[in-house]
Parts: structure tokens; sequence; C-alpha cells
């Protein structure tokens, strides 16, 4: 029996001395259980260690660690007066972390670190469990009093200053941007050229445009180069989300800025449009949009034409396009002017009709007398009488014997006068009367 407890003795003793059991070891240790407030583990001793799992979690409360896996602890004592081991994972890491920080520093590589406050000059950031400083300056590249607020992050960093006996740790966010956007540029210089394709993704429209993410750089692609027909918004034709091709228009390299098409994937159609359309050919369209100067006319997929509002109607030139048209309505056109560099199409509906004051002037000749017409209205200027195909000849003042002053009080609207008729310009759409007594 004595033997035996001698035997448990020395292996006893030999277990003590294979192992560097001082206060404040680095040693190994193997995670047995992992409870809810603390996690058992192995060093190989005689009784196993505990911690608390605190210890083990990351910046978002996560345990790092599973049943089974090695990790370093620091030995703060072999007994705590309970006749417990008392290890720290946390002094291990703080240990690993410095040394981690030390060869990034030394490296030039970069660390990851959670901003868990903003403070005087900058912000505190803890690599782990070690605790850093951000100053302000170092934020972004831009630089200045105005940096962007980063507490609560989880970023990449560059160790600037590293001290480990004053405890002293400088961080950079600003060196790690420079040294992204450096290499995102490279890598941008070798996609993005002029007049080739690229692949990007809508990300934000605005009123003038849209701009596209082509992963890592912004390009603009304005309303002009969006399609051929008009466009009074890009959303008419995009949505955020949408990812398509486009083609690089122009690419500043010092600028790093890109201007996009999309227009110029597809053919032109105004490079035919003399094979589809010429001036004088009368076509059906659809009302597109009506302004207070006229309406769009879409002729075909692409190809758009105005009607200006003195082409609209014969006798009305002050008429309201949408009192008489709206979008989607079929109206029927002639074509007068194509408009090839500039790519306008003038269209006008009122000559797919006849020109009243062309037919009065084909049955009517300079000198004839006409009785018992209407005054339509007495202005300063003259009067206006009614005349047939539902149109308005004009006595100038200058015709009539009394002053301008009588001549309202002499004449009336709806009076019936006899005229002759001294001239006639259908084009300009003028009929000159003279007073007959």
């Amino acid at each position: 029996m004595k033997d035996t407890e001698n035997t448990l003795q020395q292996l006893l003793d030999k277990s003590f001395e294979s192992f560097d059991l001082v206060q404040g070891s680095l040693v190994k240790a193997n995670v047995l259980q992992i409870g809810k407030k603390w996690v058992t583990l192995d060093i190989g001793f005689k009784s196993d260690g505990l911690v608390p799992i605190e210890e083990f979690e990351n910046h978002a409360n996560e345990v790092q660690v599973a049943e089974g896996d090695e990790v370093e602890v620091i030995l703060d004592a072999l007994d705590d007066g309970f006749g417990e081991i008392r290890l720290s994972r946390e002094k291990a890491r703080k240990q690993e972390t410095w040394d981690s920080l030390e060869k990034s520093h030394s490296e030039g590589t970069y660390v990851e670190g959670k901003v868990v406050n903003k403070v005087k000059g900058g912000f505190t950031v803890f690599v782990d469990v070690v605790k850093a400083f951000l100053p302000g300056s170092l934020v972004d590249p831009k630089g200045g009093k105005d940096y962007p607020d980063l507490s609560g992050q989880t970023l990449e960093f560059k160790v600037m200053k590293f001290d480990k006996k004053r405890t002293n740790i400088v961080l950079s966010r600003k060196a790690v941007l420079q040294e992204q956007n450096s290499e995102e540029r490279e890598r941008l210089l070798e996609v993005i050229k002029e007049g080739e394709k690229i692949e990007g993704t809508i990300k934000n429209l605005t009123d003038y445009g849209a701009f596209v993410d082509l992963g890592g750089l912004d390009g603009l692609l304005h309303i002009t180069d969006l399609s051929w027909k008009r466009v009074m918004h890009p959303k008419e034709v995009l949505n955020v989300g949408d990812k398509m091709e486009f083609l690089v228009l122009s690419f500043d390299q010092e600028k790093m800025r890109v201007s996009l098409g999309l227009k110029q994937l597809a053919d032109d159609p105004w490079k035919d449009i003399e094979s589809k359309y010429h001036v004088g050919q009368i076509v059906e369209g659809e009302v597109a949009l009506t302004t207070d100067y006229g309406c769009f006319v879409k002729l075909d997929e692409d190809i758009e034409g105005l009607v200006h509002i003195t082409d609209l109607d014969w006798k009305n030139k002050n008429i309201n396009p949408s009192s008489i048209l709206s979008k989607g309505d079929s109206i029927t056109v002639k074509i007068m002017e194509i408009d090839l560099e500039e790519r306008k199409v003038s269209l006008s509906k009122k000559h797919t009709t006849e020109n009243p004051w062309k037919d009065f002037e084909d049955k009517h000749n300079p000198g004839d007398i006409l009785e018992n017409m209407n005054i339509k209205s007495v202005t300063d200027f003259g009067i206006f009488v009614e005349l047939d195909g539902d149109i308005d000849g004009l006595i100038h003042h200058s015709e009539i014997a009394v002053g301008p002053e009588e001549i309202q009080e002499k004449y009336k609207a709806g009076d019936q006068i006899t005229v002759s008729i001294s001239g006639m310009d259908s084009e300009r759409e003028r009929i000159s009367l003279s007073l007959v007594s």
C-alpha cells in the first residue's frame, strides 16, 4: 500500500516537472465544455480550469471557440484559495493581439477593429481586446475636421504607431482607403475603356440621368444618352437595381469620371429616317405628350415629331393643345421638315386639310363686292369681318373715313356691312377688305 502511494506521488511530482507552471505563463489548453457562464479547460494538470465565457466572446457577443478547440491562456494562479486553477483567456488574447499588432505594424498589413466611441480628436477602437486610437485626421482621405462618425462600425485599419511599453497604438483608416482606392483605380483602368461595353447596376435616378455602379466607381448616364426617343425622366425606362450593359463614352482617368451611353448600343433610327419619311408625306401617329407650345407625336418606336401650336388649326391660332388632344390619341399629320443635324421633325395637323384662305382665294378675285357681311369684332386698328369658310378679313382703320376713336362708336359686332376685296395672301393667311359706302 505504501509503495502504491509512493508511486502516485512520484507520478504527481513528475507531472509538475513536465509543465512550467509559473504564474503568468502562457499555456495551451483544450476546451472541454462550454456552459452558460463558464468555459472548462484542460491544461493537462490534476484539475481543470474555469474561464468566464465573456473572455471568449467577440465584440458582437459571439463565442469564438468550440468544444475540442485548443486555445492559449495565461496561468493566473495554481491555487486561488479554493483549490482551483485560475486561468485568463483575456490576458492571453491581449498578448496575442499585441504580437499581431506588432507584426502588422512592421509588415504594413491591415488589422480589424471595432470603433466603440468618439473621443476628443478622434475615436477609440478595440482591436480584439486591445484599445487603440484613431485620430480624426486619419479617418478618410479628405482629412479635415468634418470627418464621418464611425462609431459602432467594424473596419480594417493600418497600424501607424506601435508602442507596447506605453500601450500606445495609433491606427489609420485613411491609409487603408487610399491603398484600396489605388488598387481599385488600377483595376478600373484595366476594365474601363472608351468605346467598349461595360456591365453596371443602376444605383440612383435623378432628373438629369442615372448613376451606375461599375463595381467600385460610379458612372453617369445622362438623360440625353438614355434613349433615341424623347425621355422626360429616367424612371420612364429605368429602375434602381437594374443590371445591364452600357457603352463607355468617355473616361477621365485623372478625375475618375465615367460617362456612359445606353442608346448607343442600339442602331441610330435617324440614320435611315429619309428612307421611311419625306417632306410632304401624310402619316398616322400617336400623341406622346401635349405642352403649352404644341404636341409631340410618336411616328415609330424611336422617332417623334412636334406639331407646333400654330400648326394645329387653321382658324384658331391660340388653341390649347390639351383641349383637343390627349396622350395616346391617334392623329393624322403632315411632315413639313426633317432636320437631320438637329434630329427634329416638324409636323402639321392643319396641313392635312384644305387651307380655307387658299380656298377663298381660289373662289374670289380682288375687287369682288361682298354684301351683308357680319362684323366679328372692332379694334383700335380696324374691323374684322366674317367671311365664307369661317375665316376673317380685316378693314384697316386707314380704309375707314372716320377717326380711330369714332370707329368703335359707329361700328359694332354683329352689324352688317358691304365690303370689297382689296387683297388676298393665302400663305400669310390674310385678306384685306375695304368699306363700300
